[in-house]
């Protein structure tokens, strides 16, 4: 592997020869969506993206820290044989590109500061394309809503909107419309997390009839039409997204560039749960099931089985399991009770037991969710109350909600959503006014009575972000 890297790099100081020889050495290795989907190969190096698409394909091939190592190793060699910063925009939308790529493998391994500082260093590429640097804020907003720190991703969404009001996407030769709307959308996303609606909706108008957006643009409107409760559309938005992910392997420009929890991959997978979890609350268990089955199978495949987005995901199915127990009065206790410990276990949440970890818990409203089910798949069996009692005292001790208690957050019968996107790892819950238990037992759920009412969204959106946008998910 490094053999193959270093022939690269030493390829660089001749183009035409290098491309021809990344050709032959990459030609097993896929194109990799995550980081640059849609790069317009015109404006970038060739070998850079051959690097990008080795070090990606190389890292996710074992899923290990090796890998990874790695991966980013042939990234770093990729930098070092760039142009100089501030030289010609081609020089440094490829040095933007490879430290989007960067990022993406740090925050996969969960090392998020790590990630952000090579997010940070992409604004410094003044030279660098608008679509390329909205990218970077884009990234640098859905890390901060994963890590639960909300105000610093709203004043990141500032700075992406006052971005494109002093650089022109058209005087880069982007497409302004298409960039303009990312923008906003990212903004109207942190809005949505926040609980502010009726200001999230004026980011999101007039991207109804825009055909155009696709990715995390699309996904946000999906989140915030779920939110509105206005389900159809939602699901047809979130079914875009999905189909969209599938299709586009393809390069087109810049304005498309994606990395960390708001790629590509991980933004289809995010619209997947959703959907799953959409499903489930107008009652439709079965198309839930089938629909997070998928959902967990994309999670381990892409980020192997033992990643905590896998617990997220399986705190999601948990949570559907509940909801149709109650509805159809039947028991799931040892379905429930399962998929709870295995999510634990991969959340990687300290034992209950300790004291003083509760400050240190990352991801504290996912854990205190699939803790908390837990605890009450052991209260209600009277040999594991004493235990469930305990149990639900940490759920409660770590839980960071201030709109929303935890137990309303588990309770169904209270008038709550919760909804989220399980890929950009963010979980948040949003209260329902006046809106009776009953209607959640009628699959044909009357949109118009829906939409009469706000959604005050609690707050962040990944497989974590899914669970923060309805208690939906992740």
């Amino acid at each position: 592997m490094i053999h193959t890297a270093v022939k690269l790099s030493r390829a660089g100081a001749t183009v035409a020869r290098t491309a021809k020889l990344g050709t032959s050495l990459l030609r097993r290795s896929p194109p990799s969506r995550l980081v640059h989907d849609g790069i317009n190969s015109s404006n970038a190096n060739p070998v850079a993206l051959q690097m990008i698409n080795y070090a990606l394909s190389h890292a996710r091939s074992q899923k290990s820290d090796e890998s990874y190592a790695q991966g980013l190793l042939v990234l770093e060699q990729c930098l070092s044989t760039q142009p100089s910063e501030g030289q010609d925009p081609a020089g440094d939308d490829s040095r933007g590109m490879v430290l989007l790529a960067m990022s993406t493998l740090s925050s996969e391994r969960g090392n998020f500061e790590e990630a952000m500082d090579k997010l940070q260093k992409v604004q410094d590429l003044t030279s660098s394309s608008i679509g390329v640097r909205v990218a970077a804020l884009e990234a640098l907003v859905g890390l901060h809503l994963e890590l639960e720190q909300d105000d610093t991703s709203s004043v990141l969404a500032d700075k992406c909107l006052e971005l494109l009001v002093k650089n022109e996407p058209g005087s880069n030769g982007g497409d302004s419309e298409v960039i303009h709307a990312r923008a906003r959308a990212v903004k109207g996303l942190v809005e949505l997390v926040h609980g502010n609606t009726v200001s999230a909706e004026s980011f999101f108008r007039g991207l109804k009839d825009n055909l155009e957006i696709t990715g995390s643009t699309a996904l946000s409107y999906g989140e915030f039409l779920h939110a509105s409760h206005k389900f159809s559309l939602a699901k047809d938005v979130y079914q875009n997204v999905i189909q969209g992910g599938s299709k586009n392997r393809e390069f087109s420009n810049s304005n498309a560039l994606a990395a960390c929890n708001m790629s590509p991959e991980e933004v289809s997978l995010a619209a997947t749960c959703a959907l799953g979890q959409l499903e489930a609350h107008l009652g439709n268990f079965a198309d839930a099931e089938e629909i997070l089955t998928r959902a967990l199978t994309i999670t381990e495949e892409h980020f192997g089985s033992h990643h905590p987005k896998v617990g997220v995901v399986l705190t999601c199915i948990a949570l559907m399991f509940r909801r149709k127990a109650m509805l159809e009065h039947s028991s799931a206790l040892l379905i429930q009770e399962g998929l709870y410990r295995r999510a634990i276990e991969l959340l990687k949440a300290p034992p209950f037991e300790t004291e003083g970890t509760e400050a240190k818990v990352d991801r504290s409203d996912i854990v205190a969710l699939a803790r908390g089910g837990y605890a009450e798949v052991l209260c209600v069996q009277q040999n594991r109350k004493d235990q469930g009692e305990k149990v639900k005292s940490w759920a409660e001790a770590i839980w960071r909600n201030r709109r929303l208690s935890l137990a309303q957050a588990l309770d169904w019968q209270s008038e709550v959503v919760f909804f989220g996107d399980i890929s950009q790892g963010m979980c948040r819950f949003a209260p329902i006014p006046h809106m009776p238990f009953a209607l959640y037992n009628d699959i044909q759920l009357d949109e118009k009575m829906h939409q009469t009412h706000s959604c005050s969204i609690f707050t962040p959106c990944d497989i974590m972000t899914c669970m923060r946008t309805y208690i939906q998910i992740m």
